[in-house]
């Protein structure tokens, strides 16, 4: 009979597939409508705006859901203090690395690029403008002040600090909360969560709409109007790990969920101009509260789906997709860069928007896995981060 950890490829391989949408989610930012990105193009696809709606109501949950899983795993083997200091290591010093040199080198491009003023020695902005030591200049046009973030690294931050706080919890509860068993998920256990969620979501978002970033606690980038739904499948993807959930559940209700998610996401898709305008991003309104319902609905949906739809369809490993694997967490590390680099390689090109944004996609892709296997994984020390 295989180990549990044997049948576990379809993880893998949803991680493979999730990773490419997400550089694909920001190959489109420079081209998409709203929204703020390190690069702006001076043409528009309208329809990208709709992928990005759809993109937001789902991966980011399925990431911190399927990072969360072998969480309780790794804590009993190693134990609370060792597990949290190899995080602090393999994610703090990334994390740190990316705020401290990546990102200010991405904002000095737009400050140069898209920002009305006198062009400064990169030295000056890092001081003045991204930590903002200095006067924050006239008709600052943001997104804020200063400069100072994390950029796309929030997804690290969070997941750093989700990990803390679970490994302190372990370390101060007894053993039998860590306890295996086989009971699946109910039905309305599933439609019992998709209410909480979106009730917690819909309050939330009278005071933190979508798009709307704060510094929680000083430091940590945060977007309270999803923070419901990260929490929420960070925490079940340890429930799932201690209920064999990825295991018992059945393919068919798996399908059926799958359907339901597919069904929301044509019908965002293809009826946008209909229900775009019942769909607000806050406040205290009937169309917040239908896009928490719907978000949350669909995010569920996905998730179950996908899981199941890899569990039974793509459960296979070979030497290439284990490859591809084992870079997934470098290469959300390192792909900004990369697609930033792109999107500023083909301004100039005579090429129109749908092609920029389509080259941009398919070479940001295997730049990243490249970059990430090939000159990431061949230095010694940064091997054993992430």
């Amino acid at each position: 009979m295989k180990k549990e950890s044997d049948r576990l490829y379809f993880i893998d391989n949803l991680k493979i597939a999730l990773i490419m949408l997400v550089v694909a989610h920001h190959a489109g930012q420079a081209y998409g409508p709203g929204g703020w990105w390190f690069f702006l193009d001076d043409e528009s696809i309208n329809w990208l705006g709709r992928f990005f709606s759809v993109n937001a109501a789902f991966f980011m949950s399925l990431f911190f859901f399927l990072s969360a899983y072998f969480l309780p795993q790794s804590i009993s083997r190693k134990g609370p203090k060792r597990f949290l200091k190899e995080r602090l290591i393999r994610i703090g010093i990334p994390l740190l690395l990316g705020f401290l040199v990546m990102i200010p080198i991405l904002m000095y491009l737009y400050y140069v690029n898209f920002r009305d003023y006198e062009p400064i020695p990169f030295f000056s902005y890092y001081v003045n403008i991204f930590f903002g030591l200095g006067n924050e200049p006239a008709n600052w046009t943001g997104p804020s002040w200063p400069d100072m973030q994390f950029g796309h690294l929030w997804f690290l931050e969070h997941l750093l600090v989700y990990a803390i706080v679970f490994s302190v919890w372990t370390f101060f509860t007894s053993k039998k909360f860590t306890q295996k068993s086989d009971r699946n998920i109910k039905v309305y256990q599933i439609l019992s969560l998709w209410l909480v969620v979106s009730l917690v979501t819909f309050i939330t978002r009278i005071w933190f709409p979508i798009d709307h970033w704060t510094a929680f606690l000083g430091f940590i980038q945060t977007e309270f109007a999803h923070v419901p739904q990260y929490v929420s499948f960070f925490c079940l993807g340890i429930m799932a790990y201690h209920r064999k959930w990825f295991l018992s559940m059945s393919a068919r209700a798996g399908y059926i969920w799958l359907v339901i998610g597919i069904s929301i996401v044509t019908i965002l898709y293809f009826g946008g101009n209909t229900i775009d305008p019942f769909l607000l991003k806050g406040g205290q309104n009937f169309g917040s509260l239908a896009r928490s319902l719907i978000e949350t609905l669909l995010c569920i949906s996905l998730v179950i789906g996908l899981l199941i739809l890899f569990r039974e369809k793509v459960n296979g490993a070979n030497r290439w997709s284990k490859r591809l694997a084992n870079n997934v967490f470098v290469v959300y590390f390192i792909h900004i860069p990369v697609v930033v680099f792109l999107q500023y390689t083909l301004n100039d090109l005579p090429i129109s928007v749908w092609a920029k944004f389509h080259i941009t996609v398919f070479l940001g892709i295997i730049l990243s896995f490249l970059l990430s296997h090939f000159v990431w994984r061949k230095i010694p020390y940064l091997k054993r981060m992430m």
